[in-house]
Order: structure tokens, then sequence, then C-alpha cells
């Protein structure tokens, strides 16, 4: 009998708890990550903040270099043309003597022989010609050589029995090399054996 009275007096215990727990409000507070959005969008302001002044460092450092690049390009631009014009001062220095020399030979006296004239002709040729070797520009000697098409441009052909088959017969104008570099091909007269036999079989 005192088992069951016991019994009854728990589930009543149990019943009145339940009704209390509906009735009175959770005296639990709330736990501090769900209480509100306002810490974490304070965490994330900061965060914004860094990343915008990062972002702003970066670009000044792009315009910085950007300035810094056209200014070397300027100059070098700038370096490039003195250099090139210093070069043309200096060619057109070692130039002037040899016009000297032409002048004065057309200002010479009448009686000067032909010889003479043609001797100073050649002087000023030579002088010409070591100018142009002080520049890395050589002649090239193509009278009795081969034809090649790399070296020489054939302007004509010409029958010539006693001449090798595609030989220089003759130069029109001179070619010159710089290095192994043509720096102009010679335009040249090539013999051709060839019309010999093309006249053979037109007789």
């Amino acid at each position: 009998m005192r088992l069951r009275d016991n019994l009854v007096v728990e589930r009543t215990q149990a019943i009145h708890h339940m009704q209390k727990a509906h009735t009175d409000p959770d005296p639990t507070p709330p736990e501090k990550g769900c209480t509100s959005g306002a810490g974490s969008n304070a965490a994330a302001a900061p965060d914004t903040a860094a990343l915008q002044g990062e972002l702003v460092a970066h670009k000044d450092r792009y315009l910085r270099l950007a300035a810094d690049f056209d200014n070397f390009r300027k100059r070098t631009t700038q370096e490039t043309e003195r250099r090139a014009a210093a070069q043309k001062e200096a060619f057109i220095l070692e130039l002037l003597p040899v016009i000297d020399n032409l002048e004065r030979a057309l200002g010479s006296d009448v009686s000067t022989s032909p010889e003479q004239l043609r001797e100073g002709v050649q002087m000023t040729l030579q002088q010409l010609n070591q100018l142009l070797r002080r520049h890395g520009i050589e002649p090239e000697e193509s009278l009795g050589q081969p034809f090649d098409p790399r070296y020489h441009e054939a302007v004509a052909v010409r029958l010539d029995p006693s001449q090798p088959d595609h030989i220089v017969l003759e130069t029109f104008q001179r070619g010159y090399r710089r290095g192994n570099e043509v720096f102009r091909p010679a335009k040249v007269v090539v013999n051709d054996l060839s019309r010999a036999e093309s006249t053979r079989h037109a007789d």
C-alpha cells in the first residue's frame, strides 16, 4: 500500500512540474552567438577596410611602376636618337675632307693635264674607300667571278665563247658587303653560252 502511495505522489509531482514548465518563461539566457548579427557585422567591417587598404596600396604601386617604365622608355628612346645623331655627325665629319678634295680638283688650273686629274680622282676614290672600311663596308670584286644571285643582280646577258658560262663579264655597279652580309648587290652582265646553241639551232 505504501509503495502505491509513493507512486501516486511521484506522478502528481511530475504533472505539476510539467504544467509549471508550460506556464513559466524560460529563465535560461540565450547564447552569445545566437543573440544578434551585430557581432558578426562588427567583425566583418575591419576585414573589408583592410582589403580596401590593400587594394589602394596595390593600385598606387602599379601607377608608380607604370610611370617608372614610361620614363625609362622615354630615356631609352632619347639615348638611341642621340647615339644615331652622333654617328651621323661623325660620318659627315669624315666625309667632308673628301668633298674638299673634289672641290680642289674642280677648282684646279685649266692647264692641269688629264693624267693629273685622273690621279686626283683616284686618290679621292681611295679616300672614300678608306672611309667605308672604317665603317665596316668593303667593296666586292665581281668581274670574272661566277654569277651568284646572293651577291649579284643580273641586268643583262651577253655571249662570249672565250669565257665560261655564267661568268660575270662586266660590272655596271659595284657591290658592297658588311662583314659576311651583302650591303648592296652588284649589278652585272652575265655570260650566257646557251645563246650560242640557240643561234646554231636558228641557223
